[in-house]
């Protein structure tokens, strides 16, 4: 009996750990630093190098791998990189090419966006959990299930929203974004935002609300009401919700979601 419980407790803090997964046929070295591409993704080329040099103009080592540098000179990296694509599928590019976030050696995908990015109305959630991570889309598990009913209470769906996240890769044992991680990611965020150019912002959960609005107000005081995001195009009405995550471990905060929700459907009408 003993020995079951020894290898329940090894078992358990293997999956705090965030191996919480056994799902390849082969060990896969995460932490090795990739061989560089053969050839850049087009349109991305210069902004990589322009990513790879530091403020002061100098190149950083090719000994030290970005991930492993400062998550400041990281930040800065990603900004070079996010500000040289001008469509999606560059950004997507120039994501998956990036290795300044030590999340990606530790995630299976990439996890970018679903649904249709012209809509109008774009969800940002904090990361992507072990469903996602497995296939590549955010919000694709339970919490996915959650927010396609949540969409579909106002005759919605993912043809007529845009979906993604603040972390586009999975943090192990689907434990919250670090600061560092949430610095290193943001200028994708941002400008992943910047390109779809929606009508209405929705930020689910407190990470997500608390980074994009730059406040420390928690998610209970900040939700329901319509708050300011600013970009260089202009502002645009950002809504802070509950995350569905959090409504399936709170059910009674269901009714408050869909006072929520009634809120975004009249300012999408209002918007036309």
């Amino acid at each position: 009996m003993s020995e079951d419980k020894n290898a329940y407790a090894a078992l358990a803090w293997q999956v705090e750990a965030g191996a919480d997964e056994a799902i390849l046929n082969e060990a896969r070295k995460r932490f090795l630093k990739p061989e560089p591409a053969a050839k850049p993704a087009p349109g991305i080329s210069t902004a990589t190098t322009a990513a790879k040099t530091t403020a002061t103009g100098s190149k950083r080592s090719a000994s030290v791998p970005l991930h492993m540098e400062a998550p400041d000179e990281a930040a800065k990296s990603a900004a070079a990189l996010a500000a040289a694509c001008n469509t999606l599928d560059e950004l997507r590019d120039a994501m998956a090419g990036f290795d300044g976030c030590a999340l990606k050696n530790t995630a299976m995908n990439l996890v970018f966006g679903d649904g249709n990015p012209g809509s109008g109305l774009m969800f940002v959630g904090e990361a992507p959990g072990a469903d996602e991570d497995r296939e590549g889309k955010p919000f694709v598990g339970v919490s996915g299930q959650m927010l396609d009913r949540m969409i579909g209470a106002i005759n919605r769906d993912r043809t007529s929203a845009y979906i993604t996240n603040m972390i586009p890769w999975r943090p192990p044992g689907n434990r919250n974004p670090d600061p560092s991680e949430l610095m290193v990611c943001l200028p994708f965020i941002r400008r992943h935002i910047e390109l779809v150019a929606p009508k209405v912002l929705v930020l689910t959960g407190g990470v997500a609300a608390k980074t994009m609005l730059k406040t420390k107000v928690g998610i209970t005081r900040l939700r329901g009401k319509w708050h300011t995001y600013d970009t260089e195009a202009g502002p645009i009405p950002a809504l802070a919700m509950y995350h569905p995550a959090y409504l399936l471990r709170q059910p009674a905060q269901k009714r408050l979601a869909w006072q929520d929700l009634l809120r975004l459907e009249e300012k999408l009408t209002e918007l036309g």
